[in-house]
């Protein structure tokens, strides 16, 4: 894993923490699956993440967020990148996002995510609804990891 990111002291006093993951699994034939979580409260498909709680690093809300949202226990890659934008309720937002491999756990629809569904790698951007989790996800498949295994 990468160093945690540093937030500026110079940052907006009220700018949102939050953090992610990116789950995958490898399936037959080497190829990859994208964990997509579809929130009906936002109408909305995009990848688990949440709010950092306090005293917490990004790592470690990425992973507590991932349980949380999803039932699945992960551990992390490496390090995707971030997305930045104004919350729906006009402050700045920041999250950091984290490739991540199930260790264990099942998925139970929960108070923020009805439905969990394993994508093919092929046609996760087209499932996802921002367009800033489709800019994340053009990182993504640049990364070794995923090119060495999915072929």
């Amino acid at each position: 894993m990468t160093g945690e990111l540093i937030i500026p002291d110079d940052a907006p006093t009220d700018l949102i923490r939050a953090s992610g993951g990116v789950i995958i699994r490898f399936v037959a034939g080497g190829r990859v699956e994208v964990a997509c979580v579809f929130r009906e409260a936002r109408g909305d498909w995009t990848f688990p993440k949440g709010k950092l709680d306090e005293g917490e690093t990004f790592e470690q809300a990425a992973l507590r967020e991932v349980v949380e949202e999803t039932g699945l226990r992960c551990e992390i890659v490496r390090f995707i990148g971030t997305t930045n934008y104004v919350h729906r309720k006009g402050k700045p937002k920041i999250v950091t996002y984290y490739l991540m491999t199930p260790v264990d756990g099942e998925f139970v629809p929960n108070d923020e995510v009805d439905e969990l569904r394993w994508v093919p790698l092929e046609h996760v951007r087209e499932r996802l609804t921002w367009d800033r989790d489709q800019e994340l996800f053009d990182l993504l498949v640049t990364l070794p990891e995923l090119r060495a295994n999915a072929s």
